[in-house]
């Protein structure tokens, strides 16, 4: 049966191409984990994205990252699992419903916890799934079947009985804290909900008088209203100009309450004026100052950030109104000292955009020194997890030993509602700080333990708080696989293999999972952590909503296409945990990084076309495996399995960018740009049958080896390219994706060619060079003269000399030894003897007329005219034929005229040098003569002309540099731009004085 000759469309065509596969792995469940399949698990867990987020330039490098991953080891032959999923976003949703509640003139507190929670479930199954979709367009390889959310079923059970375990076993307990309090969802955050801004401020000085009339101390404070709630005044106990006042009081001004002085290390003595107020109820450095000197704490906020009963005459005034009221106050009384300008960080809700307050309140805590010490030991112990880079290792156990016990209650609605009942009837119908409770797992459970604890009559009302999104994040690496049943995913796939995340949520999300795990399932969730930075914008700066330099993935990929981005985002990492920076004009909305991406793209697309051009219409299963018969061919081959290994190891230990770049150089350059090249011409027809086949195979073979190789990183195309060169069935098609990975063979490497074929190629382009720089025409041929003292290279380029003569158009090749230049033929081997003999003659000539001279200088006269005579003759011989070359050339003729008939030399001499461009490549000099090729002299007028050009660029940069009222005054990238310019001139002026150098 003849096969179908395979065709490629002319133009690679990203945007349908993608979407066709990304179906086709969906609906075909290519990527359904089965744990009776068999096989070492490969499992990842995705780092669950905010259900109401939007796909943003962080989701997309992330996931390119974890897809890498899990696409090569599924094609190594791992038993693979990527389980998708999304975070309830607990904060996130409240807010947002509660914002469209006000614009409808409503509160959630009117609407009703049932149909506030029912209008939650509305939005999440009409808009939930957007960034699901937005995930689908990157073409993550991950489970859609076994897709979890946060809320669902299975992981609202699991929550259940991971905080019920916790209480039951004393880990959980309620009571009263300082937590990060925001007025504006009135609700307790965590501290990753949290974004330090640095904000220009004041810093108010005031005068607090000792309550003995003896003076006064003076405090700072970037917070005066919270004053009215101090309790005390710290000062460093060695500091010598407070220490003899600790002990005493101070009278607080406007409350007049006498507070105490306290000598504690914790005050710095070099800041501010060395003493500082201390509000126990609302800082948190304040809190535990005021638990080791027993200081009252006193709260003057409500939850809506207005100021209480606590702050008397400033009771129900908003928060910052009462902060200049206060401010007047005290300047009326004569307390205000001086306002100073002040840039400091404040911190910011996330969600609800303002400042957050520290507040004391009543709430639900872990008790986090166990399950912290748990994970501790396994870490110290047993390195686990292992992170990638390992200096965040010392971050991570750092964090793990300064935990404080978790604040897990919010007060939302929107989320897992705390297992918890309270006994009201015992409390007058309201939950207080002291009413009693029950924990259990149901409302049934929780029924009979209150009857049994408090009677028949009593009257339950569940917590109405929710626990934080961290709690039920923390329990994702197992709970997600069915725990606390043992499922068979949970027994096949825990624990999970890599969890790839950011450094950002090391202490808010890894260490939790660390935490759980450990004391749940007494193991670590995951082998690896790798943590990989951030994408900064073309600047280099972080990006982030509040600056607004956000770069939209969505709009490169409509651009682009999605590999092109994926592969850009992955090629740009220098380094596991690097930040990468993306390429971007915000006036046109294009990178040029991603746009070198889809080139490379392209360049693969059309090499397919050719190679399956040249096929024969057969794939590579039919054209059989490869046996080199050429130097190329066995070069083209060692570099395939070169690259096999590189690849591999690179991202066996997690360096994919390496590993991209690698492919890139190997596909784009070896194999495109080289291999392609030089079996053209064994392509043709009229070709040696034996060698075009084995051309053919080779080019299928290492084709369809690149696109296995490229897979993980370019999954679309890739797809594409091998289903038509493979010529799967349309009904039934295998996928590339579970195809297996390019297997090493060592006997295959053979770094020796590939050495020299690397002098093949440094040749061939410094002759292509040289043409360009002397602006030879392309379909011109060239004669090239080699000279070269090592014998090895000269032979190198015999071996390769077809090669160099066909890729480099040249006619005629000459190849010489640079270090016997004076090499002796036959014909100067009889030169040889006859000079040698003419020596010895002319020694006994001198030594004779030595003798008859020394005679006739016995003869009074004749001597003294002898010598006269000598003298003279000797003068003009030297002059008439040894002070120049040519008289000296003259000479040797004269003496011996060659004879008529030349001896055939074995290599031909190469050409005089003059009107020649030349270049060096190792020890070898390439020299191409001119003559009759281009106008030397128009070349070098045209050089001349640039490097003046360059150079005057250069010497203006540099007075404009050298001017200091341009650098210290101009803007600093304006600045930039002239030092970037002037070094561009420099490096373009040293070239051009290199080309006029290389024209000898």
């Amino acid at each position: 049966m003849t096969a179908t000759i395979p065709n490629l469309p002319s133009l690679y065509e990203p945007f349908s191409t993608e979407a066709k596969w990304q179906k086709f792995w969906e609906e075909n469940q290519i990527y359904k984990a089965d744990p009776n399949r068999g096989g070492e698990p490969y499992c990842v867990v995705i780092p669950p994205p905010n259900v109401t987020g939007s796909l943003h330039m962080g989701h997309a490098f992330e996931s390119a990252l974890i897809d890498v991953l899990v696409r090569y080891h599924r094609m190594q032959g791992r038993n693979t699992l990527w389980l998708p999923g999304t975070d309830h976003a607990s904060i996130a949703v409240h807010t947002m419903l509660e914002k469209q509640l006000k614009t409808e003139g409503k509160t959630r507190y009117e609407l009703g916890r049932e149909q506030f929670l029912e209008r939650a479930k509305q939005w999440k199954a009409e808009s939930g799934g957007f960034i699901v979709n937005q995930l689908r367009r990157l073409g993550v390889s991950v489970d859609w079947s076994r897709e979890r959310f946060t809320l669902d079923e299975g992981l609202s059970q699991a929550v259940v009985e991971a905080f019920t375990r916790l209480y039951e076993e004393g880990l959980i307990y309620r009571g009263e804290y300082l937590v990060n309090w925001c007025p504006a969802s009135q609700s307790a955050v965590s501290d990753v909900e949290v974004e330090n801004q640095e904000v220009n401020g004041n810093l108010w000085h005031f005068r607090y008088p000792l309550s003995d009339g003896s003076g006064y101390v003076e405090v700072a404070t970037t917070r005066p209203e919270t004053m009215l709630g101090d309790t005390g005044v710290a000062v460093n106990p060695s500091d010598e100009r407070y220490k003899h006042l600790i002990g005493k009081t101070v009278t607080l001004p406007i409350t007049q309450r006498e507070i105490p002085i306290i000598g504690d290390e914790f005050v710095d003595p070099t800041f501010g004026t060395g003493c500082v107020k201390v509000t126990p109820a609302h800082d948190p450095n304040d809190f535990e100052m005021g638990k080791r000197h027993n200081l009252p704490f006193i709260n003057i906020l409500n939850k809506d950030g207005t100021l209480n009963a606590n702050a008397g005459e400033f009771q129900g005034q908003d928060r910052f109104v009462a902060r200049k009221n206060v401010i007047a106050r005290l300047e009326a009384d004569g307390f205000l000292v001086k306002v100073e300008d002040y840039k400091h960080t404040v911190p910011y809700s996330d969600r609800g955009k303002v400042p957050i307050e520290p507040l004391l309140s009543t709430q639900w805590f872990v008790k986090i020194r166990p399950l912290a010490d748990r994970a501790l030991e396994f870490l110290d112990q047993k390195n686990s997890p292992d992170f990638v880079p390992q200096r965040w290792t010392k971050v991570y156990r750092d964090w793990l030993v300064k935990l404080k016990d978790w604040c897990i209650s919010r007060q939302l609605w929107w989320g897992h509602q705390i297992p918890a009942w309270y006994a009201v009837s015992e409390t007058n119908g309201q939950i207080a700080d002291n009413t009693p409770f029950v924990v259990a797992k149901n409302a049934e459970s929780a029924w009979e333990k209150a009857k049994a604890q408090f009677g028949e009559n009593v009257q339950l009302e569940q917590d109405p708080d929710v626990l934080d999104t961290w709690f039920s994040s923390g329990l994702w690496p197992f709970s997600t696989l069915g725990w606390p049943q043992q499922t068979q995913d949970l027994a096949t796939y825990y624990p999970t293999t890599t969890l790839v995340t950011g450094f950002d949520i090391i202490f808010f999300w890894v260490a939790r999972m660390t935490m759980m795990a450990g004391h749940f399932t007494g193991q670590m969730p995951f082998k690896d952590v790798y943590i990989h930075g951030l994408v900064l914008d073309e600047k280099g700066q972080k990006m982030s909503k509040t600056k607004g330099n956000g770069i939209d993935p969505l709009l490169l990929i409509d651009k682009y296409g999605t590999d092109a981005l994926r592969y850009t985002l992955v090629k740009e990492v220098v380094g596991a945990g690097q930040d990468i920076r993306l390429e971007y004009d915000r006036k046109k909305d294009e990178s040029p990084s991603v746009e070198a991406s889809r080139n490379f793209a392209n360049k693969l697309w059309n090499a397919a076309r050719f190679v399956m051009m040249n096929l024969d219409g057969q794939t590579p299963q039919q054209l059989g495996e490869p046996i080199a018969t050429e130097l190329c061919d066995r070069w083209i081959l060692s570099r395939y399995h070169q690259v096999i290994k590189q690849t591999s190891n690179y991202i066996d230990n997690y360096g994919l960018g390496e590993a991209a770049k690698g492919l890139y150089e190997f596909i784009w350059g070896d194999f495109c740009d080289w291999y392609i090249e030089l079996v053209k011409s064994r392509l043709q027809k009229d070709a040696d049958p034996a060698s075009r086949r084995v051309a053919q195979q080779i080019l299928a073979h290492v084709l369809e080896g690149i696109l296995k190789l490229l897979h993980p990183f370019m999954p679309h195309i890739t797809e594409e390219i091998w289903q038509t060169l493979t010529q799967q069935p349309a009904t039934t098609p295998q996928t590339i994706s579970l195809q297996t990975y390019p297997q090493l063979n060592t006997q295959q490497i053979a770094p020796e060619i590939e050495t020299q074929f690397e002098l093949l190629i440094d040749t061939i382009r410094t002759i292509r060079n040289l043409r360009a720089e002397a602006e030879i025409k392309p379909g011109a041929k060239v004669t090239v003269n080699f000279q070269s003292e090592n014998p090895t290279e000269r032979q190198i380029l015999t071996l390769g000399q077809a090669y160099i003569k066909d890729l480099a158009k040249v006619e005629t090749l000459t190849i010489a030894d640079k270090s016997n230049q004076a090499t002796v033929t036959p014909k100067e081997s009889v030169r040889g003897l006859k000079t040698i003999g003419l020596i010895i003659v002319a020694i006994v000539f001198t030594r004779l007329a030595y003798t008859v001279g020394y005679a006739i200088d016995e003869v009074p006269i004749f001597g003294t005219f002898f010598e006269i005579v000598g003298l003279g003759y000797t003068a003009w011989f030297a002059s008439r034929y040894l002070l120049s070359a040519s008289a000296r050339k003259q000479l040797w003729t004269k003496l011996f005229p060659p004879t008529t008939k030349q001896a055939p030399q074995a290599t031909p001499q190469p050409e005089s040098a003059e009107n020649s461009i030349a270049g060096v490549v190792g020890t070898i000099q390439v020299v191409i003569p001119l003559k009759g090729v281009v106008d030397i002299e128009a070349v070098r007028a045209k050089l001349e002309k640039s490097l003046s050009k360059a150079e005057a660029e250069a010497q203006s940069l540099t007075s404009r540099l050298s001017n200091p009222n341009f650098v210290d005054k101009a803007p600093k990238d304006v600045v930039q731009t002239a030092r970037d310019a002037l070094a561009e001139a420099q490096k373009q002026a040293e070239i051009l004085r290199d080309r006029l150098r290389s024209l000898v």
